[in-house]
């Protein structure tokens, strides 16, 4: 892909996911414009087995970015990094296409498997910020991991996942938007518990009142 081809490529993508975007121009500006370029870069050249180059130009885009990519991650189009700092992405990360990640994401590896040990996000998935992903398995096509949130294994297509470890806590047959980039109005498991708790409490002190006072009756 040609530099102009895959500015006016960027520009498209910022402008649809990224609300503070003024002037096409201000593309160049950020980090994940740089970051992704050198990657593609870097990719051909781990590709052809040019390990050390393809590793040099990654280090000097994490240097410049904050963004580390390794050359042997294989992502799709409309790839988009908001913000970006901390991100880091393993070397056997497969990503799809109009995926977008936010600042401090980390899509690594156990550090134990040989292989295939980072994983695979599918298309139109948002990652939200300090989100991590560790493993090899398959996020689905169409999820959205809340911010915070620690995934360690399979999410299933057209999800919602929050928490530490993550939880499924919505899925259903309807695709998410891909411009829904709302990283705040997600389900609150922990949230829901306590409230169920709560009332299972109250109806538990109605009862055992309801014997005392029974029991004081019949005395």
């Amino acid at each position: 892909m040609s530099w102009f081809k895959y500015y006016k490529e960027q520009v498209k993508i910022i402008r649809e996911r990224d609300p503070a975007i003024k002037k096409n121009r201000e593309v160049l500006l950020y980090p994940s414009f740089k970051a992704i370029y050198m990657y593609r870069k870097a990719h051909k050249h781990y590709l052809k087995g040019h390990y050390y180059k393809a590793r040099k130009i990654s280090q000097k885009a994490a240097h410049k970015t904050g963004i580390e990519i390794h050359p042997g991650a294989v992502i799709g189009e409309g790839f988009f990094i908001d913000h970006g700092h901390g991100v880091v992405i393993g070397e056997t990360t497969v990503i799809g296409d109009n995926v977008t990640l936010y600042q401090g994401v980390t899509l690594g590896g156990t550090g134990k498997e040989h292989g295939k040990r980072h994983p695979t996000i599918e298309d139109n998935v948002m990652i939200s910020v300090g989100a991590k992903v560790i493993g090899s398995f398959t996020v689905g096509a169409n999820s959205k991991i809340g911010a915070g949130s620690v995934v360690l294994s399979e999410v299933p297509p057209n999800s919602t996942v929050v928490g530490v470890p993550g939880r499924v806590v919505k899925r259903d047959d309807v695709k998410v938007p891909r411009m829904d980039m709302d990283q705040v109005h997600l389900p609150d498991p922990v949230l829901n518990d306590i409230e169920q708790l709560k009332k299972e409490n109250e109806e538990l002190k109605s009862i055992v009142n309801k014997l005392i006072a029974d029991k004081k009756q019949e005395g």
